[in-house]
């Protein structure tokens, strides 16, 4: 089985062209152990991770540009992330071991498209885009059009995710990511959920995102939900009859990790997360 190591897109499309059933991987993170446990055997891998066009973090037109080839731990290495996008920051900090973050990419943990994927609720409640390329042109989609269902994504033969772009929240905006797992670290979400929140000039929750994930085939955001909350402060009482609607519109499956009852708890609970924020804490969004 042969391995590309190409260094530019310009390099990338005519190996592609001419390796068509050929794998493509970053750090390789779910490929390798998929092809170790199924025995598949590919007739060619093209590796990305070279590619300094995919390795790149800028801040573009109030939004912050992610290449599809940095890791998740440059992401929770990053002042930037930590700063402007927090519910990023700590889903980054969240996933797998040290190593695996080290080799684990953005574009990859995307592609996977596992509804347990740590760095997805966040960008669903970002309002993050998908830009996609491929030797005929590029294209750029949201990311609810971009993740289809479980392994599912709108990426076209010979294509690639090459950017992630994040628009950056206004000021005063609170944002956080929340999830349950098996044990304290090194867990596959059991359920999550990310939030960003804009607060109105008296304390009220003013735009609210929501999306958890682990509890449907893709992340689920619930717009009905976000409309309850808008206009209210988040006391226990209104965020329980918020999370008694998240827990009947969610959609999990029993699995070996959890039950789809315990899930649906966990997706009105979470919320309740919310409430032990004090004013100040949810101003600077921390």
């Amino acid at each position: 089985m042969e391995v590309f190591f190409p260094r530019t897109l310009a390099e990338l499309w005519p190996l592609k062209a001419a390796n068509p059933e050929s794998a493509v991987m970053a750090g390789g993170t779910d490929l390798l152990v998929r092809l170790r446990k199924t025995g598949e055997r590919p007739p060619a891998i093209i590796a990305l991770e070279r590619l300094a066009e995919l390795r790149r973090m800028s801040i573009e037109g109030g939004g912050l540009r992610i290449g599809a080839a940095v890791t998740i731990g440059e992401l929770a290495a990053s002042e930037i992330v930590r700063d402007a996008l927090p519910a990023l920051w700590q889903a980054a900090a969240a996933l797998g071991s040290p190593p695996v973050r080290h080799g684990a990419t953005v574009g990859g943990n995307m592609c996977t498209a596992s509804p347990a994927g740590d760095t997805l609720p966040p960008l669903y409640v970002y309002g993050a885009a998908v830009a996609v390329a491929g030797a005929a042109g590029c294209r750029r989609l949201p990311i609810g059009d971009f993740i289809l269902g479980p392994g599912r994504t709108s990426l076209a033969p010979g294509e690639i995710v090459t950017d992630i772009i994040v628009p950056l929240p206004t000021g005063g905006a609170f944002s956080a990511y929340y999830k349950v797992g098996k044990r304290r670290a090194m867990a596959i979400a059991v359920a999550s959920l990310a939030v960003c929140i804009v607060r109105t000039a008296d304390g009220a929750a003013g735009k609210v995102r929501l999306a958890w994930g682990s509890v449907g085939p893709t992340v689920i955001s619930l717009p009905a939900v976000e409309a309850f909350l808008a206009g209210k402060r988040l006391a226990p009482d209104v965020l329980r009859q918020a999370g008694a609607m998240a827990a009947a519109a969610v959609l999990p499956i029993d699995d070996v990790r959890a039950s789809a009852g315990y899930r649906r708890s966990l997706a009105g609970n979470l919320l309740l997360k919310l409430a032990a924020l004090g004013d100040d804490e949810q101003e600077d969004g921390r």
